[in-house]
């Protein structure tokens, strides 16, 4: 099972920016799509973002374009969401996952494969605050 770890949550004012990183260790991501998700209190998971393996295209949120960034540096095994102009809505736990291999698909914005190929991880913290 692909298994990622991420990190580089944290807190930050409205308008301010994170980097998050997605890691893999013991595999190679190159094979997987890898989508970023988030879940607020109170609320479902949802998908902010995913990038293709085979040709790193990306996909994006309606509430997150022009914000956020997704990349991916299959040297270092690692996928990135660097985050930008954030608000207070975008405060939640962040989570990364393989959704499927080489291609996002369409459904990556609920998981896709993500409970076929590996199980979610601890997450990472973002909270927005004055």
């Amino acid at each position: 099972q692909v298994q990622l770890v991420e990190s580089g949550g944290g807190l930050v004012q409205p308008g301010g920016s994170l980097r998050l990183s997605c890691a893999a260790s013991g595999f190679t991501l190159d094979y997987y799509a890898i989508g970023w998700f988030r879940q607020a209190p109170g609320k479902e998971r949802e998908g902010v973002s995913c990038i293709n393996s085979s040709d790193s295209r990306t996909v994006y949120a309606d509430s997150v374009k022009g914000r956020f960034t997704i990349s991916r540096d299959n040297a270092k095994n690692t996928v990135y969401l660097q985050m930008n102009s954030l608000k207070p809505e975008d405060t939640g736990v962040y989570y990364c996952a393989a959704v499927d291999t080489w291609y996002c698909g369409t459904g990556w914005r609920t998981g896709g494969r993500q409970a076929e190929l590996g199980s979610w991880g601890q997450g990472t913290q973002v909270t927005i605050s004055p």
